[in-house]
């Protein structure tokens, strides 16, 4: 490493420290390499404890060499995300949170959740960090804004329209029900909520219910009307800050025990239209500043949403600068970070501090209880210390067909469904839950020991779902593998725990490990039977195709009617026409193809 000292660059760039392991501990950016990264190693420098401590641990340097201090700290950011180096502020699981799309760059707009950002025209909006509140509003959207949930990019032309357009929630783009200038409209309409400018859509949305009820459009003008009613619902729900404001984003922290929560307020017009916490992981000693200024990189660099402004409790003043460029090249718009004293934003960022308090609180109670159950699930598995990954194992099938075999995945104690993975099954014996428990592990291990990337690390103890017959399938899969690995089972009806030395024991209740135990197994097993049901629903899909006339649209329709094959089996040809989008004929041929099935 002395040698990489002597000879680093004056020139702008990111370095990592590494450890003898080659793990990077630290990444940084500088605006001169050679300056910055030899700062760390002069005599009677007084270093915060922790890079102290880094500096101490690093064996080895590397550097890549940008143009500007700009993109360093954009290739900061990335790089912070792909390594986690022990050293960093981390913002915890960013790469996890989820967008709603708007994609404006089809003729005919759909709206859906994505994780993934692709430069295709659309419209990103996030990200946000509480999934289900997302959903909430995907389904208010969805009431609101009748746009296609179809999945194909190009709309097909069709005769009949889907069952969305008879309950109101499509406007049948696919028939030719409805303009291409009035659908984008709708789409813009989306945009514009999102953006938190409903006020603007409820006076655009008057002002065609008037002119409808003027021409005598009464039935266009009630379907507006309901729209500005349903939206006009969710305005008054919001809290206005003030009337005819900008657009900003509030950011405040609160830390206490090793963590931090940062709260962002989303401003929009003057209305708080949003909230969301983000947990992050500030390393040892890590001031107010510090956790900010690597929230606002990691979270908004990347991001689809920056707004004009940025108001945050503290920032560290030397990055501001290449900061507030990052923020513009990012957003594609004049981007401000605002750190106020007094008035309303200082209001706003005390608002946003107590919520960040509050949630901090509830990470605290939930990580004592985390440290609980590790500590306690060490005990009880012989473990040198609380385990840092530990998998889960179900297999799920209906009377031994579409057997299918599932890995959940808590790291830390807490669930990580990124890393979960499915299996498919095939060749183990019907019904054979152990044989099929054996092959599923079996190529886990396999795949880990390959050093797969997507199966590593080799977990610290594994959990299956079932009793002794179960364990013994999973003790044979790690010797087959040459592996000594912690081993559990849980049975269901006793909540029974065997363990790989001839142990069974039954905890109280209350116990925090078998608390433990019992999340990760029926997170296995409602991860198993969603993947089944998949697998049956698409056996289902896969054999209606071979009914002549019947396309995507009936296939879809008949399913949603009928639930399953078994009940369509039951049916009359008049019950199977009456299905929206089914007529006499088709309805013939279905009856025909269930009762007497081609060879």
């Amino acid at each position: 490493m002395r040698e990489k000292l002597r000879h680093l660059p004056a020139a702008p760039g990111v370095y990592l420290f590494k450890d003898e392991a080659g793990r990077c501990l630290y990444v940084g950016k500088a605006r001169s390499l050679r300056n910055r990264v030899r700062h760390y190693f002069r005599k009677g420098n007084d270093l915060h404890p922790r890079i102290g401590a880094m500096v101490e641990r690093a064996r080895d340097l590397e550097y890549i060499v940008t143009d500007s201090e700009v993109e360093a700290l954009v290739l900061e950011s990335n790089l912070i995300k792909e390594h986690r180096p022990r050293y960093n502020v981390i913002l915890r699981d960013d790469k996890s949170y989820p967008y709603l799309k708007v994609t404006l760059g089809e003729d005919y707009p759909r709206l859906f959740l994505t994780r993934r950002l692709v430069d295709d025209g659309s419209r990103y909006f996030g990200p946000y960090a509480n999934t289900g509140a997302v959903q909430e509003t995907l389904n208010l959207l969805k009431r609101l804004f009748p746009l296609r949930t179809c999945r194909e990019a190009v709309l097909k032309r069709r005769d009949r329209p889907c069952l969305n357009y008879h309950i109101k929630r499509c406007l049948g783009p696919c028939t030719g029900g409805v303009d291409r200038e009035r659908y984008r409209a709708l789409a813009g309409d989306v945009c514009r909520f999102l953006e938190g400018r409903q006020s603007e859509i409820v006076a655009r949305l008057t002002r065609e219910m008037e002119e409808a009820a003027a021409n005598l459009a009464f039935e266009r003008a009630a379907v507006l009307r309901d729209q500005v009613r349903a939206v006009g619902e969710v305005l008054e729900g919001q809290k206005v800050s003030r009337p005819g404001g900008r657009d900003r984003d509030v950011c405040a922290v609160a830390q206490g025990d090793g963590l931090a929560v940062v709260t962002v307020f989303y401003v929009r017009a003057g209305r708080v239209v949003g909230r969301d916490h983000f947990p992050m992981e500030p390393p040892g000693e890590t001031s107010d500043a510090e956790v900010l200024t690597a929230f606002l990189k990691q979270f908004y660099f990347g991001s689809a949403m920056v707004p004009p402004e940025v108001v945050t409790a503290a920032v560290l003043r030397e990055e501001v600068p290449a900061l507030v460029q990052g923020l513009r090249q990012a957003a594609g718009h004049r981007v401000v970070v605002t750190v106020p004293l007094r008035g309303e934003k200082k209001e706003l960022l005390a608002l946003a501090g107590k919520n960040a308090a509050l949630a901090l609180a509830e990470e605290l109670r939930g990580g004592a209880r985390v440290t609980r159950e590790l500590a306690e699930l060490a005990e009880l598995a012989a473990l040198s210390g609380p385990p840092g990954r530990v998998e889960g194992y179900d297999i799920s099938h209906t009377a031994g067909h579409e057997q299918v075999g599932v890995m959940v995945v808590a790291e830390e104690g807490r669930l990580a469904p990124s890393l979960y993975r499915r299996f498919k099954i095939a060749g183990t014996g019907e019904g054979d839950d152990y044989a099929a428990l054996a092959h599923v592990m079996g190529r886990r291990l396999a795949r880990g020991l390959a050093g797969d990337r997507g199966f590593l690390p080799l977990p610290d103890l594994i959990l299956v779902d079932g009793g002794k017959g179960q364990l013994h399938a999973a003790a044979g899969a790690l010797a087959a593998a040459g592996l000594q690995i912690p081993l559990l089972s849980l049975a269901k009806r006793e909540e029974t725990i065997f363990t790989a030395d001839g142990r069974e024991l039954r905890l109280p209740r209350d116990a925090a490990a078998l608390q433990f135990l019992q999340r990760l197994r029926d997170e296995a097993h409602r991860f198993a039977i969603a993947y089944h049901r998949a697998r049956r629903q698409k056996g289902r899909q896969s054999l209606l195709e071979e009914i002549e006339g019947v396309g995507p649209v009936r296939r879809k329709a008949l399913l949603q009617a009928f639930g399953s094959l078994e009940a369509m089996r039951r049916a009359t040809v008049a019950e199977l026409g009456r299905v929206p989008g089914m007529n006499r004929p088709a309805a013939e041929r279905v009856y025909r193809f269930l009762h007497e099935p081609p060879e």
